[in-house]
């Protein structure tokens, strides 16, 4: 790059353009506009030539065309090395552009307005400033290119450090940058364009996925596996990618996976709760009148598979359960909050993962179309579908001749939003708001059913009973009422309901069809 003599300024974001023209114009640069961005530049005592005074040619199409002109064109993309291209621009009077500061009409924002129609949105697809943009990182060993307002305080600093002129690796870190930021802008257009017309079908016929590195982690699944965590891009952060680490080591692939599983769970409940986390799945959970209450509800479940766990609250952490938590060793611990007590229980446990994150920010309202769905690689493609937004269905009913008592209808409420987060075939046990056994991942449900009675013993008289699907046999049933099951929450839809519902009544349990499918695979 040759010390800058000339910039072409377009933005529809104004934020810092003054400044970072100011700046510009101090280091001896003409400053080129257009529109709305030289009136104001102008305003604030700017000089500015306009670009239909370089181009000789005035604005037209109700500005849709304004900088497409070999003039610009060429005083941009012209190598300065190459003496041809000098020859052929000097032969055209062709002044050379050497930073291009441009930042794009606000599409997908327009988008999202409420009531807004398709010509309004079709007029804020931008064309010129896309073709700036490229043009100038193609050309980036020659011209700086600038696309956001973060990037004006670099860009000023590494002029001046340079007496006029930026070093190639910040000339090529911004092209980089400058391609990003088109091929999210044209993701955008596209993804919106392929749903119109199909405004019928949930899914779009295509999908287009960016994403931004947010961290590298520790490790994969297995310590010889490289992993990173990435969020949505060109979205504001949400979900885990919005969480704060406060302190401990650096997160590994497994520590986000149990994160995302023990969040998503806790947010369930609206009384002060806990949970935890081991292999993605709850092996306790607690609700009480206090968040130290429920955590001692959740450890209880099964203090053994707490060790070296995931914990999860919904309540800002006080001192009082930091203390109690603090006890216990795990590899994180996720919450709204922490009050500086808390902090200080957890200060000398240095390896210890703290995380903070708003109770809003979650995966499930991440901003724009494709973000609201979940997606999973396989072989050759990707699956998509809904998040698992529903509880219960509007014929979720009692089947049985026995109505449950209110106490069991509370407690088969908790055990029904605990089993929606457990690996199928899931069986979770609870009594008195807290997990007192669950059977995860059996590939029979009479075996989880056994291994939840297992896990409880000797509470599980008394206890009911959440199955995240139908039973295809009565044999689940006979099971838990040899073990004093009262109740049992579950979907229904067996070709086998009859059957399953006469060894209910025979036992005198209560049983709720739920009508809803709860599987986690």
């Amino acid at each position: 790059m040759k010390r800058i003599e000339r910039a072409l300024i377009s933005v529809y974001d104004k934020t810092g353009v003054v400044e970072f023209a100011r700046g510009l114009a101090g280091l001896g640069a003409e400053i080129i506009s257009t529109g709305g961005t030289s009136k104001l530049l102008a305003s604030n005592g700017i000089r500015v030539r306009e670009v239909s005074d370089l181009t000789g040619f005035p604005e037209i199409l109700d500005g849709r065309v304004k900088t497409i002109n070999p003039r610009i064109a060429g005083g941009v993309l012209a190598i300065r090395e190459n003496a041809e291209h000098m020859r052929q621009v000097a032969e055209h009077g062709i002044p050379m552009i050497d930073v291009v500061c441009v930042n794009l009409y606000p599409f997908v924002e327009t988008t999202r307005k409420s009531g807004v129609q398709f010509e309004e949105i079709i007029e804020n697809i931008d064309i010129g400033g896309p073709s700036l943009i490229r043009a100038s990182a193609k050309n980036f060993q020659d011209v700086a290119v600038v696309t956001s307002p973060e990037q004006y305080a670099r860009v000023l600093e590494g002029l001046r450090a340079g007496n006029g002129v930026l070093e190639r690796a910040i000339l090529f870190d911004l092209a980089r940058k400058a391609f990003v930021c088109t091929a999210r802008y044209d993701g955008y257009i596209a993804q919106y364009l392929s749903q119109v017309g199909a405004e019928e079908a949930v899914f779009p016929p295509s999908i287009f996925v960016d994403f931004e590195k947010v961290t590298d982690l520790r490790y994969g699944e297995n310590p010889h596996q490289r992993a990173s965590f990435y969020r949505w891009g060109g979205e504001p952060a949400s979900g885990l990618a919005a969480a704060s680490q406060l302190q401990g080591k650096e997160l590994s692939y497994n520590n986000i996976v149990d994160l995302e599983a023990a969040w998503n769970l806790i947010r369930e409940f609206e009384e002060p709760a806990c949970c935890i986390i081991k292999h993605t799945n709850p092996c306790g959970t607690g609700v009480g009148a206090s968040l130290s209450e429920a955590y001692k509800k959740a450890y209880e479940a099964d203090p053994v598979s707490a060790f070296g766990s995931i914990i999860a609250f919904n309540r800002p952490v006080d001192a009082a359960t930091a203390t109690e938590a603090a006890k216990l060793f795990v590899e994180a611990i996720i919450a709204p909050g922490y009050e500086a007590a808390a902090l200080s229980a957890f200060a000398s446990k240095k390896n210890l993962r703290l995380l903070s994150l708003e109770k809003g920010l979650t995966s499930a309202n991440a901003p724009g179309p494709i973000s609201a769905f979940e997606l999973k690689r396989v072989a050759g493609g990707v699956l998509l579908q809904d998040q698992d937004g529903i509880l219960t269905g509007p014929d979720s009913r009692v089947v049985t001749k026995r109505q449950p008592t209110g106490k069991e209808q509370h407690d088969m409420d908790f055990a029904w939003r605990v089993a929606k987060h457990v690996k199928s075939n899931a069986i979770v046990l609870a009594e008195g708001g807290r997990t007192i056994g669950v059977g995860a991942g059996q590939m029979s449900r009479v075996d989880s059913v056994r291994l939840s009675i297992e896990k409880s013993r000797p509470e599980a008289r008394g206890s009911v009973l959440a199955s995240d699907a139908f039973f295809p046999f009565r044999d689940g049933i006979d099971e838990a009422a040899k073990a004093g099951i009262t109740a049992i929450i579950q979907p229904g839809g067996s070709v086998r309901d009859a059957e399953v519902i006469e060894a209910a009544d025979e036992h005198g349990i209560a049983m709720i069809f739920t009508g809803i499918r709860h599987f986690k695979h």
